[in-house]
């Protein structure tokens, strides 16, 4: 019997993720559950400590968990160590391995849009934990120049210190737009009514060589950074590829089935 999770806060509850793993346990004839389960951070210890008496096989972790998980693990790949955050457990006995796979779920949703990152630019917006793992991944993929741009600065220079790119701010990343070929939204806003302040930067630059843009976020029916790309004539794709393919390697860690990103995408839409 396969047991499987994701964690995080009271947002948890809305996450596609159960949806995408039970469809594929099914399809897979695995005898299995993948279930939401919302914790609190003084949660966190007990939980993980108590996984493998409650036979779960592994978890997914989501905001705000990704860090704080760390101090209960056993290990980290070496995806989750350069990344200092983890999306993925593993139960091996009573040991916890942590992984994750944020990095080779954008850098394969972004090559599924058929767009080439090699020697190409890219504008990064924003520089918390998603921001990571896409500038890794890009920097893996040989994007040059990268730029990574954030409403503080000193995130954004920390980030690129660590991991590769140009740090730059908000101001020169709208001239920088105008160069880039990619840009990748990594910040937690997509819609106006949450950001107004970067609805309108987005709305104010001139991008007129854009050929790709991607946000990680999802489920946005007012997203500007679709509005962006359409109004210069770029392609667009949300998170729910990303989400998709990341989840897929997730599986794969756990069952040892590897299942392609597609049929987890499928799920999603409704047609597994």
């Amino acid at each position: 019997m396969i047991r499987l999770a994701v964690i995080g806060d009271q947002r948890v509850i809305h996450s596609l993720s159960p949806r995408m793993h039970n469809a594929a346990l099914r399809e897979e004839g695995l005898e299995g559950s993948y279930e939401a389960i919302p914790l609190e951070a003084d949660e966190l210890g007990g939980f993980l400590g108590s996984l493998a008496q409650r036979g779960f096989t592994g978890i997914n972790v989501t905001v705000p968990h990704k860090q704080a998980v760390l101090p209960f693990l056993d290990r980290l790949d070496e995806e989750a160590a350069t990344l200092g955050a983890v999306n993925t457990i593993v139960v091996k006995g009573e040991r916890l391995e942590g992984g994750n796979t944020d990095c080779p779920g954008f850098a394969q949703a972004l090559t599924e849009t058929g767009y080439v990152a090699q020697g190409n630019s890219a504008l990064v917006v924003g520089a918390g934990g998603a921001a990571r793992s896409v500038v890794l991944a890009l920097a893996r993929l040989g994007a040059a120049p990268l730029w990574v741009a954030a409403r503080r600065p000193a995130q954004a220079q920390a980030l690129c210190v660590e991991l590769g790119g140009e740090a730059i701010s908000m101001d020169q990343a709208a001239l920088a737009a105008g160069d880039a070929r990619l840009l990748v939204n990594a910040a937690a806003a997509s819609s106006p009514t949450e950001s107004p302040e970067l609805a309108a930067w987005a709305q104010s630059i001139d991008a007129s060589r854009l050929e790709q843009v991607m946000d990680i976020n999802y489920g946005r029916s007012d997203n500007f950074w679709a509005d962006l790309a359409r109004g210069q004539g770029a392609r667009f794709s949300d998170g729910l590829v990303m989400l998709a393919h990341q989840a897929a390697l997730s599986f794969t860690r756990w069952t040892g089935r590897p299942v392609a990103g597609a049929r987890f995408l499928a799920a999603l839409e409704g047609e597994a």
